[in-house]
């Protein structure tokens, strides 16, 4: 992983269309990753989840693979069907 760290970083300084296009692809995985282990920790299976949420199983599939363009509103159900609460912040 080291090597792919130090490649990522060099390419960064290289090439700023990567470095911008890198950043934001990151951030939006980043999203779907989070909300896949929320739904983990709190043990339920996308089956589970989209039950509480009304929807179907694949629409959750969705949001955690493809986060890029959610609306805060769905993240806010989401949140709530795992008994969490959503914080945003800027930064």
């Amino acid at each position: 992983m080291r090597g792919l760290k130090k490649y990522i970083a060099g390419r960064k300084k290289r090439d700023r269309k990567f470095a911008k296009g890198y950043d934001e692809g990151y951030d939006r995985f980043k999203v779907g990753v989070m909300l896949r282990q929320a739904r983990e920790t709190a043990g339920l299976t996308q089956e589970e989840l989209a039950r509480r949420l009304c929807t179907q199983k694949t629409a959750i599939s969705r949001i955690e693979n493809h986060a890029e363009d959610i609306k805060l509103s769905t993240l806010e159900r989401v949140a709530s069907a795992l008994g969490k609460r959503l914080e945003v912040k800027i930064a």
